[in-house]
């Protein structure tokens, strides 16, 4: 490789970087506060010294810029509506009194108030919260937090570029306020934002910002000349402004298409894209353009979503390209490292032969400073690290952990045939109705119940051996029976045994099916102080013995009710976990939902009557041009109809998804075939019902009525005008009364008095219909 000039020599930087700390502290901290044992100077000096921990281990491990401003307290584009002084009318007095407690209330509402909308983050499990914009919104800048990030960087020695969202990707994301017509374009904004955006960028170049990076991944998905020209105009107008540092704008996620062209052209200093495999095109369009001649180019190359351990040849040959392409070309991951654990050297339980083919963020950012190391210096100044990468790839490519021919030769012998239902929905309906003997607006709820002190210090006590299995599953039977209990009394129609036994709805399967592997620290964050553990897929996937049977036919004994049966659907047991990268994703999703078919086949044998298979990813896991769709949800719909096809007739077959934008996947939800459907509404006030009818879609559905990501307490009143609202879209005999989703953060007491005021508002929904009414 040809080696940049010493005065182009290339640097090392990242996007953003894990938040929660190596373990979870900043949770702790958040939680803490809200319950009232940590104050907000306490909070502040345990969020000051995650980031100082972060910035030091970037800079130790070769890291030349850190980022700053990624921080957050809960949600980055939460903080962006902060700094640009959109906050609700709603929010507004609580914060002027507290900023702090008024920021937690538009992430997560109060018992008066409820909080900004929630959902997911383009094509990940991130969830953010959805500015809320109308014609009379007035922006005002607030740089403190983004100043106050950059001085702490720079008091540390280190070289630091703030990162913001950028102007228009903001907008995009952002929807109309409520009481706003549902047409209003947020982006007809974009001349009242950017003077904000040009007093921050000023406020940042004072403190002493040698650059800014405006994030800008909206960008990557499909957009009408308009929005193009939005593109344009933003960059030049803030690109033109006197007194400004210099600007990276960065993408990811994808490949830009039309957007290449007119950063290409704008007056900013460089751009930041992705090279992996979702930004190949990347490569080709910027040459293509001519490249950018003077100017600075962040090349991603590390996947920044994924898990496996970069190809360190393959890289530099496409750095290698970069490098005629731009003045200047940097180091990267292809996104922040926000979406990726931070340490894989702290799973000790893991093969170590897998550990080896595994980079979390620390090991991504050494893998990001090797590459910029050898960009400059020539590939003999990293040969021993050559040597190891191609050793670890090998290893992984040759291991029989990775392959089974008898999961592959079942997976080749599906039909279509496989995955039809035996009778069309019609004649379904007819026989679930006269088995099941439901009411008119059947209550249920999603599957999850709080997780209490008492479960998870047993499972504490068990993973410690301070117990027994024996004891161990005696909690958990008390808990079901409690769960079983509760939800009888209430008046609950379809019940759930409450979950008791899982960590996670994606990990507890991964960790009986074959093929997975469960780690111990690797946290990420979801949404606010919601952490997950991806599990990695790592080779061919098989269920060796029953997964839920045995509970949910324990909780069966205890009621003459149906109880539902639970299972993670196999989109979603992909879209959460890190997925192996050696095979297409529809021939894993296959052998996914064969697993599963055996496990809804013992669930049936066994008397379960009703089966939910969640696919909340369905929506998440679209990608973000439309010319790719057809190809994802073919797969992804015949994954679900394969796991869940072989069922009798009278067998009831439900589904649920949650925080996502629904309209656009709602002939792909009728495809699925699923006999009921339960979906989030309540945040969105009911969106999905009329996109649903709009539609035309034939099936039961439960657009939710409980804001499950919020402590406070819907009343029966409040429930009773959402279900309303639902029946103008769809009909009773088809309309279920159900939470947005799964009880298991939230607390047994508000947990029960909304389930009450759930049952409470469908009684009198019922009772209107009874007398002729509404």
């Amino acid at each position: 490789m040809t080696e940049q000039s010493a005065a182009a020599a290339a640097r090392a930087t990242v996007y953003g970087y894990p938040r929660q700390g190596r373990n979870r502290e900043l949770k702790k901290a958040v939680e803490g506060y809200w319950k009232g044992r940590v104050d907000t100077a306490a909070l502040r000096e345990t969020a000051a010294g995650l980031r100082r921990t972060n910035w030091r281990q970037l800079a130790d491990a070769g890291i030349h810029e850190v980022p700053s401003g990624d921080f957050s307290y809960y949600d980055h584009v939460l903080d962006t509506s902060v700094m640009v002084g959109a906050v609700p009318e709603r929010h507004r007095a609580a914060v002027d009194a507290d900023e702090t407690q008024g920021y937690f209330a538009m992430a997560r509402g109060t018992q008066d108030v409820a909080p900004l909308e929630m959902t997911k983050w383009f094509d990940t499990n991130y969830h953010y919260l959805v500015p809320e914009l109308g014609p009379d919104t007035v922006f005002a800048a607030d740089s403190t937090k983004q100043v106050g990030e950059l001085t702490e960087a720079l008091a540390l020695g280190l070289t630091a570029r703030p990162v913001l969202l950028g102007p228009v990707t903001y907008l995009l994301l952002a929807k109309p306020a409520p009481g706003v017509a549902a047409d209003f374009e947020p982006l007809t904004l974009l001349d009242r934002l950017l003077p904000v955006y040009a007093e921050i960028l000023a406020d940042l170049r004072a403190a002493g910002a040698d650059w800014v990076q405006l994030d800008e991944p909206a960008l990557v998905q499909d957009h009408i000349p308009a929005e193009l020209t939005a593109v344009a105009r933003a960059y030049r107008e803030l690109g033109g402004a006197a007194d400004r540092p210099k600007l990276l704008v960065a993408s990811y996620f994808g490949r830009l298409g039309d957007a290449l062209p007119v950063l290409a052209k704008a007056p900013v200093d460089g751009l930041a894209l992705d090279f992996t495999e979702s930004g190949a095109a990347n490569l080709e369009s910027l040459a293509a353009v001519g490249g950018l001649p003077g100017k600075r180019l962040v090349a991603g190359v590390v996947d920044g979503r994924n898990i496996w351990i970069n190809d360190f040849e393959k890289s530099l040959t496409t750095l290698g390209t970069l490098l005629g392409l731009a003045g200047q070309v940097d180091v990267s991951a292809s996104c922040s490292l926000l979406h990726v654990p931070l340490d894989a050297t702290a799973e000790g339980d893991i093969d170590p032969e897998i550990v080896r083919w595994l980079a979390f963020a620390r090991q991504k950012s050494a893998e990001i400073a090797t590459l910029a190391r050898a960009l400059t210096e020539g590939t003999a100044a990293i040969t021993a690290e050559l040597a190891a990468n191609r050793a670890a790839l090998a290893s992984r490519a040759g291991s029989a952990l990775t392959r089974d021919p008898a999961v592959r030769a079942r997976a080749a012998a599906v039909t279509d045939a496989d995955g039809r239902r035996s009778q069309p929905y019609a004649v379904r309906t007819a026989a679930q109705r006269a088995h099941l003997r439901l009411p008119l607006l059947p209550t249920t709820t999603i599957g999850s119940f709080p997780q209490t002190t008492e479960l998870r210090t047993a499972r504490a006590d068990l993973r410690k051996g301070r117990i027994d299995t024996a004891g161990y599953e005696e909690r958990i039977r008390e808990e079901i029976r409690e769960v079983v209990t509760f939800q009888e009394k209430t008046g609950i129609d379809v019940l759930v045994h409450g979950e008791p036994e899982r960590n996670d709805m994606v990990q507890y399967f991964a960790e009986q099916l074959t093929g997975y592997v469960a780690t111990r620290h690797g946290w990420v964050q979801s949404y606010g102080t919601r952490y997950v553990r991806p599990p990695v897929l790592v080779g061919d996937i098989s269920r060796p013995e029953p997964m839920t049977v045995r509970w949910t036919s324990y909780a069966q004994s205890l009621t003459d009710r149906p109880v539902k049966g639970m299972l993670t659907g196999p989109v979603t047991m992909l879209a959460w976990s890190f997925v192996r990268d050696d095979q297409p994703l529809g021939d894993t999703a296959r052998q996914v939902a064969l697993a599963l078919r055996d496990e809804v086949g013992d669930l049936e044998a066994a008397g379960t009557s009703v089966i939910q298979v969640d696919e909340p990813a369905l929506r998440e896991t679209l990608p973000l041009r439309a010319a790719d769709h057809a190809g994802y949800l073919a797969w992804a719909t015949e994954s679900f109809r394969l796991t869940t096809a072989g069922v009798r007739p009278e067998t009831q077959i439900h589904t649920h998804m949650c925080y996502a934008e629904f309209g656009d996947i709602v002939q792909a939800i009728d495809d699925l075939d699923a006999d009921v459907i339960s979906l989030e509404a309540a945040r969105s006030h009911m969106q999905v019902a009329g996109e649903l009818a709009a539609h035309g879609y034939p099936r039961e559905a439960g657009p939710g009525v409980y804001d499950i990501h919020s402590p406070r307490v819907p009343s029966a009143e409040e429930a009773t005008t959402l279900l309303r609202k639902g029946l103008e879209a769809i009909p009773a005999e088809r309309l279920w009364v159900n939470p947005d989703c799964g009880l298991k953060t939230r607390g047994w007491p508000e947990t029960r008095a909304s389930l009450e005021n759930l049952v409470t508002a469908a009684r009198a929904i019922r009772t209107g219909l009874a007398d002729g009414g509404s």
